[in-house]
């Protein structure tokens, strides 16, 4: 029977909590549209969805000291990684932990180096994944640094670096930005801009200063910071223009210069002019002129797009490891959006103003330390999201800037009217407005009880354009094709979400067409029973009428009609009696005959 069938399912949760979807597990889920038999009307429902606030979002800022019934405190229930909870008179001395946790840091800091020390071309796909697994396995915090210490221990030598050897290096660092997070490539650009800038200070002398320089070159090349920050530097040597400042100028014009021709053609215009008026002003102040006509000559060169006139310029290895890079990571190409957009001083006050660009708006095109007032009215997801919530983004593995911004702003929004807007403002395009859904849908299904708000967000989403709709289908089957890799907590809010979209129209019955009827198994028989049996029940008539009939008249839907016909007649009506009261019996059995009249299409409805 279906008990027995709940119980192989191996459910965590106790036979009583997997059967109660028909009543609410909490007060606070009362709130949510989750009538008993479909008598509260949708619109009181969405009443009360609307107001209500996401709890998890709750759990991690109001509520912060709190804890359950069972003593444990919310962030703890939160947690996600599985350790059990030890309270404070149970921890073992301090400094036991903090001796084992130095041994922990040196073994992690020899893998890595011993990764870093045998990396080369052919073998990126492996070490990428290799550190991409410990990023998994260790603290972010713990393994950015390790990773930044090991690469400029590897690449800021005292003499110069093999230009091949320096892109391998901070090509490893574009992968993982783009894989992991872009907080991997804002750290190790921050520490080598520090460091470059404390060498320079100092006079800038041996190859360690032309190295970093070197990386920050790379940086760009491989799409982890935008230009912005490229030309700032430039500007600043340009102003300064000693003999060391036109050695690096000559340095990043050699990488780079075809690429700024390119991205910003008018700011490498404006440099030029710039760069020509200092050296003509300069006039006899070096005794070897040849360093600045050289300089004015690479300019020259670029401004009319003239490569042959570099002496020693090749293109062909950033283009090649630029291949690598695509083939590695799906998203590099595209990925202006991982592209962290800050400014020179903005790095190098990050202690002071803080590092707003790892968390919101690096796509945004608002570099906030340039003009913080007006660009925070504008983009309020980003400076004003408490750390509390991003702590919050990260345990839900928001491992993007684009996923945490949607994550803060639903999470900080009213009602899911405000939601609504709010994701709409952030004027995301195509695959950034797919993660919309995606981290829609995470959401709901980690939370602990069911919680209707994104269910009536999604609904929002569907109505509002089709290709929602489409998002939500294809995000819907993945889920289904992993079913019995869901925890009974996640399995069950799916249910939720997908009977709600079916209820409310938001998407047709079609999305059940990848459904093999013919051999469906254990996970899947109880999916599908519970989400017909609340579409079912708790949809009002008419309605029901129409939602299956949508499906009676396109000839491509035979199978899904039979399939759907048949699993209604021997999965829902057979045991009827084992789940529901009389009454709730005989509205079934009604309602599903209803539901198999209009499958059939308009004549078996006048019948």
């Amino acid at each position: 029977g279906d008990e027995e069938e709940e119980e192989e399912a191996g459910a965590p949760l106790p036979e009583s909590d997997l059967d109660s979807d028909s009543e609410p597990q909490s007060a606070e889920d009362a709130a949510g549209p989750e009538p008993d038999s479909g008598e509260e009307p949708e619109g009181g429902a969405r009443e009360k969805a609307g107001r209500k606030r996401v709890r998890f979002a709750e759990d991690g800022e109001e509520r912060a000291d709190s804890s359950g019934a069972d003593g444990t405190p919310q962030q703890e229930r939160l947690c996600e990684s599985g350790e059990k909870y030890i309270p404070p008179r149970l921890r073992p001395a301090q400094e036991t932990v903090d001796e084992r946790r130095k041994e922990e840091l040196e073994r992690l800091k020899k893998h890595v180096k011993g990764l870093i020390n045998r990396l080369s071309e052919p073998n990126m796909a492996s070490i990428s994944g290799q550190l991409e697994e410990l990023y998994m396995a260790n603290s972010r915090k713990d393994m950015n640094d390790t990773l930044t210490a090991a690469l400029l221990g590897a690449c800021v030598t005292a003499s110069a670096m093999p230009s091949r050897l320096m892109m391998e290096h901070v090509l490893l660092v574009s992968i993982l930005h783009h894989t992991v997070g872009i907080e991997v490539g804002a750290c190790f650009l921050e520490a080598v801009v520090r460091k470059f800038d404390d060498v320079y200070r100092n006079g800038g002398e041996g190859k360690e200063c032309d190295n970093l320089f070197t990386i920050i070159a790379h940086l760009y090349n491989f799409h982890v910071v935008q230009s912005l920050l490229i030309f700032d530097i430039l500007k600043k040597l340009i102003s300064t223009f000693t003999e060391k400042d036109i050695e690096l100028i000559l340095l990043m014009l050699k990488n780079v210069g075809f690429a700024l021709r390119k991205d910003d053609a008018l700011s490498l215009k404006e440099l030029i002019t710039d760069a020509q008026a200092k050296a003509s002003g300069a006039g006899s102040m070096f005794q070897d002129q040849t360093r600045v006509r050289f300089m004015l000559e690479t300019m020259l060169a670029l401004k009319n797009n003239d490569m042959r006139k570099i002496p020693g310029y090749d293109p062909e290895p950033v283009d090649r490891l630029r291949k690598v890079q695509r083939a590695l990571v799906r998203s590099a190409s595209s990925g202006s959006e991982t592209q962290l957009r800050i400014s020179w001083d903005g790095l190098l006050n990050a202690e002071q103003t803080g590092r707003w660009w790892i968390v919101g708006s690096a796509w945004s095109g608002t570099p906030m330390i340039d003009d913080s007032h007006h660009a925070l009215q504008q983009k309020p997801p980003t400076g004003t999201i408490s750390s509390k919530m991003l702590d919050l983004a990260r345990k839900q593995r928001m491992n993007t800037d684009i996923r945490r911004n949607i994550f803060c702003t639903m999470m900080t929004s009213e009602d899911f009217l405000d939601a609504f807007e709010k994701l709409l403002k952030l004027g995301l395009k195509d695959q950034q407005e797919r993660e919309v859904v995606h981290v829609l849908m995470d959401c709901c299904l980690q939370e602990k009880t069911y919680n209707p708000f994104y269910a009536f967000l999604a609904s929002k989403f569907c109505s509002y354009e089709r290709r929602f709709q489409m998002t939500f289908q294809f995000s819907i089957w993945d889920k289904f094709r992993d079913l019995e890799n869901l925890p009974t907590t996640n399995f069950l809010n799916l249910v939720h979400l997908v009977a709600h979209l079916l209820k409310t129209k938001s998407l047709p019955l079609s999305i059940l067409k990848v459904v093999e009827f013919s051999e469906l198994d254990k996970p899947r028989v109880r999916f599908l029973r519970r989400v017909l049996t609340m579409l079912l029940m708790e949809t009002e008539v008419e309605d029901l009428g129409l939602i299956f009939a949508r499906v009676s008249e396109n000839p491509k839907l035979g199978m899904l009609r039979e399939g759907l016909k048949l699993f209604i007649g021997h999965f829902l009506l057979k045991n009827v009696q084992a789940h529901q009261s009389p009454e709730e019996a005989s509205v079934l059995r009604e309602r599903a005959s209803l539901a198999t009249r209009s499958l059939q299409g308009k004549a078996a409805l006048r019948m």
